[in-house]
């Protein structure tokens, strides 16, 4: 009699399992929400992504570089908890915090889920034979940056610490692991699994070097290319010192910016035909959903790792706490789902209490940060805090509907209404009519930091 109900309960939970949703989650590298939003850039699948999903253009990284955005993301743990702060440190072996959470691929794994994972996830090498227990597929194909320039299609400042990566060129198709990556995720679609899944699968583009085939910068005139609307010469004369010493650490807004107007338009044609070129990857794999068994029982999320400068306060790259590096763009399409555009500010932290939520997993055992955007995705209202980005202790960004309000470890700091200047043009952080509004901010600033892991930030 035992055995029998053991039987019964094991084909439920197996049923219940079946109906579970898929989901297919994407991540490009670098996208400028400016550039985006401003439709510089050829985009035709993002933009059908946008009728078809839940947009949410003010939606924020938990710090405004690579590696760490990816550590909050996939852990769940937000900087200011973790320590895991910048690029260039060693993350997931450094942290006790990471080493003992269990990550959104893991949790979707013993919860019952088929995990296929490729291309840049992590960014970083995970503790030995953790990343095999991430995901199901072998071999877990990362691949790298490349193509990159060679020296003739280089153009570096002098203190340029990584000159490969600062250069435009075409290469062919083969030779970039973005299209083998992708090619990787069409077949795994194409064989229609017949147990619930998951697949992630990170792009390494837009992210420099600006190489992609050439198709993508015939779809640009270099000399129409106009200097962005959100560049401003003067704009730093109000930015505290801390703020701008953030900039540039590489010269390459020096090398490439105004002072070479030419060479600034050829930069900007690189940088648009490599978003270009992300974006047919994610027409590709909108695609394989549309056409496989499971289209109407797939969620789809595509998020950028952070923001990126190519201009905007006079610089290129990430790496700030304003809006051009902080500002991810997030779509969620659900199946049956309506479009919608969310101006909430929410934070890449909220996706993974977002996907146990709507994915039934079981519960992890450490707390998370973020906070479940179900009820948005339901078209409720709910009050939320807001979006926090941290770069450092005590170096902190916080995004509501109407301001961004930035705190430096000096104890300068920044307000923008970005309502109403949406590049952050003027500081008023000395307006004596907005002191409360930044003594409220305040109060949302974190109480502690932990302990800043080995990384770099200029």
């Amino acid at each position: 009699m035992l055995v029998i109900a053991s039987t019964v309960s094991c084909t439920v939970k197996q049923e219940a399992l079946k109906k579970r949703p898929n989901v297919v989650f994407m991540i490009l590298d670098d996208l400028s929400p400016y550039a985006y939003e401003s439709k510089e850039i050829a985009t035709p699948n993002l933009d059908r992504l946008m009728s078809e999903a839940t947009y949410f253009p003010n939606s924020n990284c938990a710090a405004p570089v690579c590696i760490p955005s990816r550590a909050a993301l996939f852990s769940g743990v937000a900087p200011y908890q973790s320590g895991v702060y910048l690029n260039g440190g060693d993350p997931w072996n450094d942290s006790e915090v990471l080493k003992s959470i269990e990550t959104l691929p893991e949790l979707f794994r013993r919860s019952g889920y088929l995990s296929f994972g490729r291309g840049k996830i992590y960014h970083k090498p995970l503790e030995e034979g953790r990343i095999e227990r991430n995901f199901d597929n072998r071999p877990i194909y990362e691949g790298g940056f490349g193509p990159f320039p060679d020296s003739a299609n280089r153009v570096s400042a002098s203190n340029d610490q990584f000159p490969r990566f600062w250069g435009v060129q075409s290469f062919a198709d083969s030779l970039f692991p973005d299209i083998q990556n992708t090619d990787a995720v069409i077949d795994f679609l194409n064989q229609n699994p017949s147990e619930p899944f998951v697949v992630t699968l990170g792009l390494w583009r837009p992210h420099t070097p600006f190489t992609a085939p050439q198709r993508f910068f015939d779809q640009y005139v270099q000399d129409d290319i106009k200097v962005p609307a959100y560049y401003k010469s003067d704009d730093l004369d109000d930015v505290p010192e801390y703020g701008k010493s953030l900039l540039d650490p590489f010269g390459r807004f020096e090398k490439v910016g105004p002072s070479n107007p030419d060479l600034w338009k050829r930069f900007l044609h690189g940088y648009y035909a490599c978003t270009s070129f992300a974006d047919w990857n994610v027409g590709r794999v909108m695609d394989a959903i549309e056409h496989s068994q499971h289209k109407d029982n797939t969620i789809f999320i595509l998020i950028t790792d952070n923001g990126f400068h190519v201009g905007a306060k006079n610089h290129w790259e990430k790496n700030t706490l304003w809006d051009a590096s902080a500002l991810s763009p997030m779509f969620i399409k659900l199946p049956g789902g309506k479009p919608m555009r969310v101006k909430t500010p929410v934070s890449l932290l909220d996706i993974y209490p977002t996907l146990v939520d709507m994915c039934g997993l079981e519960r992890p055992e450490h707390q998370l940060a973020g906070q479940s955007l179900s009820p948005i995705l339901a078209n409720k209202t709910e009050d939320r805090d807001p979006a926090i980005t941290t770069f450092g202790e005590g170096l902190v960004s916080l995004r509501t509907e109407k301001f961004r309000y930035i705190s430096y470890p000096d104890g300068t700091e920044e307000l923008y209404d970005v309502e109403r200047d949406p590049y952050e043009w003027n500081n008023l952080i000395s307006e004596p009519q907005y002191t409360e509004d930044v003594q409220l901010l305040r109060k949302h600033l974190p109480i502690a930091y932990a302990d800043e892991l080995p990384g770099r930030r200029n």
